[in-house]
């Protein structure tokens, strides 16, 4: 693999073979791997198929003991350099077999990937799902979702309207020169922080940290990826709370305290014992 080549990994949570949902990302796979053809980069592609990791999930979720599949998708996502997520959608949610797959992984291995995200359903009204529920799931992992999403219904994969989203997705997450996933090499604040990021490894007991030369300036930027994913940048104790100097609660004068003033009332006032 040369220096230029980027590792995509496609994560698929379609229950059948072949299913519209690994249609979906199949496309959007094809998308960054002309885009980066196109700027001379080449990309490896590699496919998790969760379906076929269901016989371990149970017992990755009650005791944390990995299965081989399970090690073998876990290292994958480890190397990456960029994710397209997909998730067929089943009673207004992301399929449980997709949310139970994220459950499983560590909170620090995804830091600063790059992800596209994908769902598919019978109807348009689940269209929603892409940002109100799988944006903020991978926005806790504190990975990098690209703004554009994509859903398609099953009118959606004629249509031009869907074709053109996948062209903006795969240009916001793919191949451009110091944005996205083809900077995800030596080049790159983007890149950097993804390499960066493989601090943590699993094995069929547990976590067990893999500690990097880098990994301090490393724990900053996750940290302040952290504190955005969470929302507590300006929450009240923050610096973005402090009154800055010019403006209009620093220069308004402290309004004096309220007293009573004296009347004979007050005045022939007898303390009561």
């Amino acid at each position: 693999m040369t220096a230029d080549t980027f590792h995509l990994v496609v994560v698929s949570a379609g229950a059948s073979d072949p299913s519209s949902t690994k249609m979906l990302a199949d496309r959007a796979a094809q998308r960054v791997t002309s885009l980066a053809r196109e700027r001379g980069h080449d990309v490896r592609v590699s496919v998790i198929e969760i379906r076929e990791l269901l016989p371990e999930l149970p017992q990755a979720l009650s005791s944390q003991f990995m299965g081989p599949k399970f090690r073998a998708a876990i290292d994958t996502l480890v190397d990456a350099d960029g994710i397209i997520a997909a998730a067929p959608v089943y009673k207004a949610g992301a399929s449980a077999a997709f949310t139970g797959f994220l459950q499983v992984l560590d909170n620090d291995l995804l830091i600063g990937k790059p992800v596209i995200l994908a769902a598919t359903a019978g109807t348009a009204r689940h269209a929603l799902v892409v940002d109100e529920e799988m944006r903020s799931l991978f926005a806790y992992l504190r990975t990098l979702p690209v703004p554009t999403g994509l859903f398609a219904a099953p009118e959606d994969f004629s249509s031009t309207a869907l074709t053109s989203r996948i062209a903006r997705a795969a240009q916001e997450a793919g191949p451009a020169d110091g944005v996205g996933l083809c900077s995800c090499g030596a080049r790159g604040d983007l890149g950097r922080l993804s390499a960066r990021v493989r601090v943590r490894r699993r094995d069929g007991v547990g976590h067990q940290p893999v500690e990097r030369p880098d990994a301090p300036r490393h724990r900053r930027l996750a940290h302040a990826l952290g504190r955005l994913a969470a929302g507590r940048c300006g929450s009240p104790g923050s610096r973005d709370d402090a009154p800055r100097v010019g403006s209009a609660r620093s220069a308004a004068p402290a309004a004096p305290p309220l007293t009573r003033s004296p009347t004979k009332e007050t005045e022939n006032e007898v303390p009561r014992g």
